[in-house]
């Protein structure tokens, strides 16, 4: 009998979907749009994502323009990014707001990387968490006649090919996010 691992295979998706956003989070000495993400402005009597009321591009290597399409909304997204304690400094001027990028020092970058690590464990444990459940239901289907010893076995190992897989993968997120921090 097959066992259905779509399930399990989304969930192991999921985890490194977030994990990539996770990693999208935590800043680097290079300019990247996607740090402001995270980053709501009160407008017009609502919270709303910085990328819904202006448009951000990269100006140089350590600055990012951010343009409001509503000039009145300046203070706010200025005060938001500066609220966002995401170690970034902003300026307004006739164009919008630049946000500026400061070198990391020697001290930050190893928090940084420190902050990748333990995002990188969260994220195992998250990976181990599914592959117990799905092993659990595999055992509890022996045990109730749906699947034969065998078959538990051969699972066993394919869903371990998963596991390692994912795991790879995750691993390999966190080297590139070290070697961008540490460059």
């Amino acid at each position: 009998m097959a066992y259905d691992f779509s399930d399990f295979k989304l969930n192991l998706e999921g985890i490194e979907e977030w994990l990539g956003n996770e990693y999208l989070g935590v800043r680097t000495g290079r300019a990247t749009p996607a740090i402001l993400d995270s980053v709501y402005v009160e407008s017009y009597g609502s919270r709303t994502p910085i990328k819904h009321v202006a448009s951000i591009a990269i100006e140089d290597a350590k600055t990012i323009r951010v343009s409001p399409w509503d000039k009145s909304q300046v203070k706010g997204i200025e005060k938001a990014i500066a609220e966002a304690n995401l170690g970034l400094s902003a300026s307004s001027d006739a164009q919008g707001i630049r946000v500026f990028f400061p070198e990391l020092t020697s001290e930050r970058r190893s928090a940084l990387m420190k902050v990748v690590r333990e995002k990188l464990e969260h994220s195992r444990v998250s990976v181990r968490a599914e592959r117990d459940e799905v092993w659990s239901d595999i055992q509890t289907k022996e045990r109730e006649g749906e699947i034969a010893e065998d078959d538990k076995f051969r699972l066993k190992d394919e869903m371990q090919k998963f596991v390692d897989s994912a795991n790879q993968k995750l691993e390999e997120m966190a080297e590139r996010k070290e070697k961008e921090i540490s460059e």
